[in-house]
């Protein structure tokens, strides 16, 4: 199983890059499209890694690419601006979730 990203930035491809993950920069739909297309055409790619700023972007384009048969997992991740959930997000969702402020 390989990772493949998609990234708004060369900054977290070349992290990535690092890390071997191989990946794209993308910055309008044709292009997020078409590396989407590629990566779901390799058998092997098991997880797909897409910034969150492509997934905010371009979210019917992401959201297509997840009701695919047989796709791999696609998963937002943060670059290297941070998170938009903010830096408590899991603090959060347990306080949402059961009402305990941890």
């Amino acid at each position: 199983m390989r990772f493949y990203l998609i990234s708004d930035n060369t900054d977290t491809q070349t992290g990535m890059r690092l890390a071997g993950i191989e990946g794209v920069v993308a910055h309008q739909a044709d292009e997020v499209s078409a590396a989407l297309e590629h990566a779901l055409a390799q058998p092997d790619v098991g997880m797909i890694l897409v910034t969150e700023k492509i997934a905010d972007d371009f979210e019917a384009i992401v959201n297509e690419a997840k009701q695919t048969p047989d796709a791999p997992l696609i998963l937002a991740i943060p670059d290297r601006h941070g998170s938009a959930l903010g830096k408590d997000r899991i603090t959060r969702y347990v306080r949402e979730a059961i009402g305990v402020k941890i």
